[in-house]
């Protein structure tokens, strides 16, 4: 089983043109779809996050008992639940606006750590929650505590709507590079965290600092990845696009799923092969461009691929 930190939250989804907007909202947060999609797949996954009591967060959590996400580690949480505007573009991107100043998910501190289950096998962190305090110093703690006996994964997933001083990102990206085994980013993260570098030489200094396996997607253009392997590089598959939302949080949730699957831990990451690399980049590939085919983060389930 892995263990997800980060925010789960609602988003608000503008369609294209207006005024007057027409307005649809749904259950979310990058941490959110990662657990769902693992879920989808077939992994054992568990929430770890803040939630608020209010309907919306009753909502969240009847979604996650829906999906067969472990909800035991949820924290209720003071504030109220974060809505996530999303302005859909033309070529199915979005841009963001964050509503959530009070978001139950912020406030978890590092006296709301928990005892992990003893079949977890590894962490996952990314998102805003590592940013804003104090659940970022909760979260890296939590991470420097277990990175020594299980698989620690990082997406940063750069949202500047919520913390638009890059440094509070580059400082989350460099204390997750010292523990991370498993660093998945997207071309624009990479862009936002490290201007000027290449993709190789980001991926490089991740594995520098102690990953295994570095990973950067890049839309369209298909996914990089750097490791014991060697380079690979992953197209992306043709898709009637509707959206790409959740599309980055569906790769990594095959990602971990398929890590599970196999059996991987710290060693095995250490050792991957370039075949089994392959083979689990293209299913995240698969699983991203499933999940860019239809509405919102809705993640595929195994069968379906």
């Amino acid at each position: 089983m892995f263990v997800i930190c980060g925010e789960a939250l609602i988003d608000v989804f503008a369609a294209p043109g207006g005024p007057p907007f027409r307005l649809e909202a749904r259950i979310g947060g990058s941490p959110f779809n990662v657990a769902v999609g693992m879920a989808r797949l077939g992994a054992g996954a568990a929430l770890f996050t803040g939630l608020a009591e209010d309907r919306f967060g009753r909502a969240l959590r009847a979604a996650l008992e829906a999906e067969g996400v472990e909800t035991g580690l949820l924290r209720a949480g003071a504030g109220k639940t974060t809505l996530a505007l999303a302005m859909i573009g033309p070529d199915g991107g979005a841009d963001y606006a964050f509503y959530g100043e009070d978001g139950a998910e912020k406030w978890i501190g590092e006296g709301d750590l928990p005892a992990l289950p003893p079949e977890t096998a590894g962490l996952h962190f990314g998102s805003y929650t590592m940013v804003t305090e104090p659940v970022a110093s909760a979260h890296l703690a939590l991470a420097r505590r277990e990175a020594g006996r299980r698989l620690i994964s990082y997406d940063p997933n750069v949202r500047p709507t919520v913390e638009p001083d890059l440094g509070r990102w580059r400082a989350a990206a460099a204390g997750m590079a010292a523990l991370a085994d498993l660093v998945k980013l997207s071309e624009e993260d990479a862009a936002a965290l490290f201007p000027g570098e290449g993709a190789g030489a980001v991926l490089d200094g991740f594995l520098a600092a102690g990953a295994k396996l570095a990973v950067m997607t890049a839309g369209a253009k298909g996914a990089l990845a750097r490791g014991p392997f060697g380079e690979i590089e992953v197209p992306s598959l043709s898709v009637d696009v509707v959206d790409t939302i959740g599309a980055g949080d569906s790769f990594q949730a095959a990602l971990l799923a398929e890590i599970a699957r196999r059996g991987l831990g710290k060693a095995g990451l250490a050792t991957l092969g370039r075949d089994a690399a392959a083979e689990m980049l293209a299913f995240a590939a698969r699983t991203a461009a499933m999940t860019c085919a239809r509405p919102g983060a809705d993640p595929p389930r195994r069968d379906e691929l």
